[in-house]
């Protein structure tokens, strides 16, 4: 037999600020045999700027930005969460997504912390997080090999106590651009656990084809109703569906071969060897628009006029996200800061290098 697989039910932001809800969400996740369950600390204004763009909701179209607005809640929230899921046997992790979402995580002691795939490129949070001493998972989604290499260089003394998800940024991920044969050259290059963040509808195909590959974790998301508010619900697993994939996983475990030769029977050869892949890393055609826009750029936090000095706080690091301008890499930040701008810029607009006049030509 196998080893057993790490399977987190991936609640998110599902709970809607509801801590009712959160916990029936708890309760799903214990029933359908999920061994962790996962949440994310949100605090908009490290995500997007206010300026991002709509998203389309059952209640209607609203701004991104006050929908996530709408999910901040205390870390008392999160407190009995973590008490609760510990309650019901289960692991207890979150995602951060700044360095205060980050330091509220540390308080709670999570067993590990997730990074999701559009930080996979805040390189500040990287850093804090590599001075963690916790177990942390890195999701791989919308980027290329060298982004990969890059976050993992912040963790290069802790190798293993890190975990690399592969993942298709796009909801719902089509499965047959999973490529899972990517799985074995992940670990082997990086030298890390691997496993997979999966995003598509089957609760059985991407799953189990992620084991047979190698996978040690599996990450999905779970709901109550996927009619309901929720963010992620429309892509996510019902609580009948996530046990189905959970109980198609434990099989394979004991019987590779025989679920393998299921899936082949139940999806055909075709839909297999597609989801299967070529094995060579490359953004998914669903991931290609998305390449930039939805991992961390910077941007400008207000209107201002040529000449005018760029402080810390007027530029983030930021998803671009829906209908702003990409800016540059997080990593030119100090770049931007102190420098004096030679053109005129709005507040949401990505910070490009063109938009600067050196440090030592302004003060000539």
């Amino acid at each position: 037999m196998g080893k057993t697989t790490f399977i987190i039910a991936e609640i998110g932001t599902s709970h809607c600020a509801s801590l009712e809800k959160a916990k029936a969400l708890v309760d799903a996740a214990k029933k359908s045999g999920a061994s962790a369950v996962k949440f994310q600390i949100v605090y908009a204004d490290e995500i997007l700027h206010p300026k991002t763009g709509f998203v389309h909701l059952p209640t209607g179209k609203i701004p991104l930005y006050k929908r996530f607005k709408e999910l901040e809640v205390p870390v008392s929230f999160y407190e009995e969460l973590r008490a609760y899921s510990y309650e019901k046997g289960l692991f207890f992790g979150a995602s951060p997504f700044g360095l205060k979402s980050l330091e509220e995580l540390c308080r709670l002691k999570p067993d590990f912390i997730k990074i999701a795939s559009p930080e996979l490129n805040h390189y500040p949070l990287l850093e804090a997080v590599s001075k963690i001493h916790l177990p942390v998972i890195l999701s791989s989604g919308v980027s290329l090999l060298r982004d990969i290499e890059k976050a993992l260089g912040y963790f290069t003394d802790r190798k293993n106590t890190v975990s690399l998800l592969h993942c298709i940024t796009q909801y719902p991920a089509p499965e047959e651009e999973y490529n899972l044969s990517l799985l074995p050259s992940l670990k082997n290059i990086f030298g890390v656990k691997v496993g997979v963040s999966d995003h598509s509808l089957n609760p059985i195909l991407v799953p189990v084809l992620s084991y047979l590959q190698g996978a040690e974790i599996i990450e999905k998301h779970i709901c109550l109703d996927k009619t309901e508010e929720g963010l992620d619900d429309p892509v996510a697993l019902s609580p009948n569906e996530f046990k189905t994939m959970v109980d198609a996983i434990r099989m394979a475990e004991k019987a590779p071969k025989k679920m393998y030769k299921k899936c082949i029977k139940s999806y055909g050869t075709s839909s297999v060897k597609a989801v299967l892949g070529t094995g060579e890393k490359k953004l998914a055609p669903s991931e290609k628009a998305a390449y930039t826009k939805t991992n961390r750029s910077l941007h400008y936090m207000r209107d201002m006029e040529v000449g005018e000095i760029i402080q810390e706080k007027d530029i983030s690091i930021l998803r671009t996200e829906k209908i702003l301008t990409v800016g540059e890499s997080p990593e030119f930040l100090s770049l931007f800061v102190g420098s004096r701008l030679q053109t005129k810029v709005i507040s949401g607009e990505g910070a490009l290098v063109e938009h600067l006049i050196a440090k030592g030509n302004h003060e000539k």
